[in-house]
């Protein structure tokens, strides 16, 4: 199980578009926010992103030549 401190850099990481441009959230949170809180949003950060990226691909799909 991972503790709430690697949770949170790791929602950063999902919340981070630009690699340059780092995300912070403010640690005080996880006084407030339990392990369970955190998995879920990392889980609907990670759901999101991979709509995402199936948008973008349905989308260039539209570009190809046949």
């Amino acid at each position: 199980m991972k503790t709430k401190e690697e949770l949170l850099h790791e929602i950063e990481a999902l919340l981070s578009y630009k690699p340059e441009e780092k995300m912070t959230i403010n640690p005080n949170y996880l006084e407030y926010l339990g392990s369970e809180d955190l998995e879920s949003i990392k889980k609907s950060l990670l759901d999101k992103m991979g709509k995402l990226k199936q948008e973008d691909i349905e989308w260039l799909e539209r570009f190809k030549k046949y």
